[in-house]
C-alpha cells in the first residue's frame, strides 16, 4: 500500500506521525511525506521520500498579519492562518500530488486540514492524527465557517476530519473526538531523535524544556532554571533546536543540551517542568512523572488545566510564572507522592493502549 503522510514543516507536527510512518515502512508499505520546503531534508534524513506541499506556519502568520495588521488578535490572525491560508496552500500542492502518487491512504496531523480536503476530493481514505486538544467552541465555530467552502459538507469536527487516530488516554481524553465517525485509539509513542544521550545526573533530576517552538523564550527558561537551581536536585535543560550556549553561565547543578532522546531521559527524571505541549505532556504521563506546566501558547493552557484538575501536575500561567512560584511548586511536586501516583495510574492506561503497529494494521484494513 502507498501511504502519504502530510504535516506542517515543524517538529511538533512531524514527530507525532513518525510512529505510524516507521511502522508502515517496517511493514513494507511505500511511505511518502508531503511537507513544507524547510523540512524536506529533515524528513529525508529520517529515511523517507519527501515532496514539497504547503507553506510554513511562519509564512502564513506573516501573510495574516499583513492582511489584518500587526496588532490584530488571535481570532483574526490565527483563524486566517489555520482555516484559510495554510489549508488552501496545502490543497493547491496536494491536489496534483495525489493525482501523481495515487496513494491508497492519507495520514495527516490534525491541524493540516487541507490534506483532509484534498483526500476527500480525490476519493482517497484519510485519517488525522490527534496532536493537541480541540479549540474552544467559539474559535471552532469561526474556523468551521472559514473551512466550510473547502469541505462542502463539514464533518462533525473539521479539525479531526471523518476519521482520526486518538492518542489521549481515557483519564485526559479530549471530548472533541467523540463526534468523529471513526476513531482509532493508539498508544502515544514518543519519537526519540537519533542524537547522543547527554551525561545524565543521578536519577530523580528535574527535566526542563520549552519544546521545539517556544524554546526561544529564554527569559522564561532562564528564570525557571535559576529557580530550580535553588532546590537540592540536579537539573537537565533541553533546548531542542536552540543553542545551549545562549543560556550563558549555568548554576553548578544545572546542565544544558539541544535535542535529547526524551523518552530515555524521562526514565531517569523525577519531575518534568515544561511548556505544556502535547508531546511532552503525554511522554511525561507515559513515564509516570509529575509535571509543572508553564504554558506559552496554543492548546498548552488547556493541557495545563487538564493535568492540574487530574492531580498529576501544577501549573503557572502568565504573570504567575515567577521564580519564587516555580521553586515552591517544584518543591511541592517533588515532596508530595500524590501527583506521581496519579501519573503512574495514567501510565498504566497508556501502556494498555494499542501500539502503532497494531493501529497501522487497522488503518490498512479500513482503507482497503
Amino acid at each position: 500500500m502507498r501511504i502519504l503522510f502530510s504535516c506542517r514543516p515543524a517538529y511538533g507536527h512531524l514527530f507525532p506521525l513518525l510512529p505510524l510512518a516507521n511502522a508502515a515502512k517496517a511493514a513494507g508499505h511505500d511511505v511518502v511525506f508531503g511537507t513544507g520546503e524547510k523540512f524536506l531534508e529533515t524528513v529525508r534524513d529520517l529515511g523517507f521520500e519527501a515532496r514539497r506541499a504547503g507553506i510554513s506556519i511562519g509564512d502564513a502568520e506573516a501573510e495574516a498579519k499583513r492582511r489584518h495588521g500587526e496588532d490584530a488578535g488571535f481570532a483574526e490572525v490565527g483563524i486566517t492562518m489555520f482555516a484559510e491560508l495554510l489549508p488552501l496552500a496545502l490543497l493547491d500542492d496536494l491536489t496534483p500530488l495525489l493525482t501523481e502518487l495515487r496513494p491508497d491512504l492519507v495520514v495527516y496531523e490534525q491541524s493540516d486540514v487541507g490534506a483532509g480536503v484534498a483526500a476527500r476530493r480525490a476519493g482517497v481514505p484519510a485519517v488525522s492524527v490527534v496532536i493537541g486538544r480541540s479549540m474552544p467552541p467559539e474559535l471552532l465555530a469561526l474556523a468551521a465557517e472559514r473551512l466550510a467552502p473547502l469541505w462542502g459538507t463539514l464533518p462533525a469536527d473539521a479539525m479531526f476530519g471523518d476519521a482520526c487516530v486518538d492518542v489521549w488516554p481515557d483519564s485526559v481524553r479530549d471530548p472533541g473526538t467523540a463526534a468523529v465517525p471513526k476513531v482509532f485509539r493508539m498508544r502515544p509513542t514518543p519519537f526519540d531523535p537519533d542524537v547522543p544521550l547527554p551525561p545524565l545526573p543521578a536519577d530523580g533530576f528535574v527535566y526542563l524544556t520549552l519544546g521545539t517552538v517556544v524554546f526561544g523564550a529564554t527569559q522564561v527558561l532562564r528564570g525557571a532554571l535559576h529557580a530550580l537551581a535553588r532546590l537540592p536536585v540536579d537539573v537537565l535543560v533541553a533546548l531542542g533546536p536552540g543553542d545551549p550556549a545562549l543560556l550563558g553561565e549555568l548554576p553548578p547543578r544545572v546542565r544544558a543540551a539541544g535535542f535529547v532522546p526524551q523518552a530515555t531521559v524521562l526514565k531517569h527524571a523525577g519531575l518534568v517542568v515544561h511548556h505544556g505541549g502535547t508531546g511532552t505532556v503525554l511522554a511525561s504521563l507515559a513515564a509516570g512523572l509529575p509535571q509543572l506546566v508553564l504554558p506559552q501558547g496554543a492548546d498548552q493552557f488547556v493541557n495545563a488545566e487538564t493535568l492540574t484538575a487530574l492531580g498529576a501536575a501544577k501549573s503557572l500561567v502568565g504573570e504567575a510564572i515567577r521564580m519564587d512560584a516555580i521553586e515552591t511548586s517544584a518543591r511541592e511536586l517533588l515532596d508530595d507522592p500524590k501527583p506521581r501516583e496519579v501519573a503512574e495510574g495514567v501510565a498504566r492506561e497508556i501502556a494498555a493502549m494499542p501500539a502503532p503497529e497494531q493501529v497501522l494494521e487497522e488503518l490498512v484494513s479500513w482503507a482497503g
